[in-house]
């Protein structure tokens, strides 16, 4: 017969494990959405709370994120919290759409299929997948192949701390808090489990806003050989022509002239004259 302590535990237990946010990794049966109409995927996701949806996106898809960090050194957590938060685990009408995780647009180098989708301006053009797995890799690619990330390779035993900051430094996205959620997701769901690490990485908390403030406010010195009045920006990840002259408070025209664009297109890492 089980004395108190043993009922007393035996009851935390139960209810440690029902109000956690934590992930199982041992869940063998999944769900697969895939070749499912898409009325048929809305119910499924509508039938589960936030949290849940979560717990099936990571097991879905952390095979994938674990084999994309021992190819191209990517941290699987880091790769996962992208995908959890630029998807909204999956339901985002991009990943249904286009099986596109991560939110990465077409740019110029891209020759696969489009999709058009209102973000900063309407009808923005977005690469499009034949399945997640394509997305996955596409994002790893994204990475490696542009130098404005090349110091997170440099990043020593996948620090995922430091990998949230390095990509809102690089102009991965736009959000102040970008790599606060990152971070927030990777200990919320024990997604540093799938770096293999056997705890999560503790940072102060102090020098997470330092870093991510120091992205957001920073600017740089003044030269005093410079020509007075003229400022340069440079266009990060999720930038349009549109926002960037409303941002400075100029005209759209007058904004292609100063930089003689004749197009609306420009690039990550562009330099553009605002006077």
């Amino acid at each position: 017969m089980l004395n108190n302590k043993s009922i007393i535990f035996f009851l935390s237990l139960i209810f440690i494990s029902c109000g956690s946010n934590k992930l199982s990794y041992q869940k063998k049966k999944v769900r697969n959405i895939e070749n499912k109409s898409s009325k048929s995927i809305e119910r499924f996701f509508k039938s589960m709370s936030s949290k849940e949806r979560t717990h099936w996106y990571v097991n879905t898809y952390r095979k994938i994120a674990i084999n994309e960090m021992r190819k191209y050194s990517i941290p699987a957590s880091i790769t996962m919290a992208q995908g959890i938060l630029e998807s909204n685990s999956g339901m985002g009408s991009l990943a249904m759409k286009s099986n596109n995780h991560f939110g990465i647009k077409c740019h110029k180098s891209w020759k696969g299929k489009k999709v058009y989708h209102d973000d900063d301006e309407k009808g923005e053009c977005f690469r499009k997948y034949k399945n997640p797995e394509k997305s996955y890799r596409d994002h790893s690619l994204f990475l490696v192949n542009r130098d404005r990330y090349e110091d997170l390779f440099k990043i020593k035993g996948g620090n995922y701390v430091k990998w949230a900051i390095g990509l809102k430094s690089a102009g991965y996205a736009t959000d102040p808090s970008y790599a606060q959620k990152l971070i927030s997701l990777i200990d919320r769901y024990e997604l540093w489990k799938l770096d293999g690490l056997k705890k999560p990485i503790k940072s102060k908390k102090d020098l997470k806003q330092k870093n991510t403030k120091s992205t957001e406010t920073k600017t740089p010195k003044k030269n005093k050989n410079k020509i007075p009045n003229i400022k340069q920006h440079v266009v990060k990840k999720g930038d349009t022509l549109f926002s960037i002259s409303k941002k400075y408070n100029i005209s759209l025209g007058e904004l292609k002239k100063i930089n003689k664009i004749q197009s609306n297109e420009i690039s990550v890492g562009q330099i553009l004259k605002i006077k």
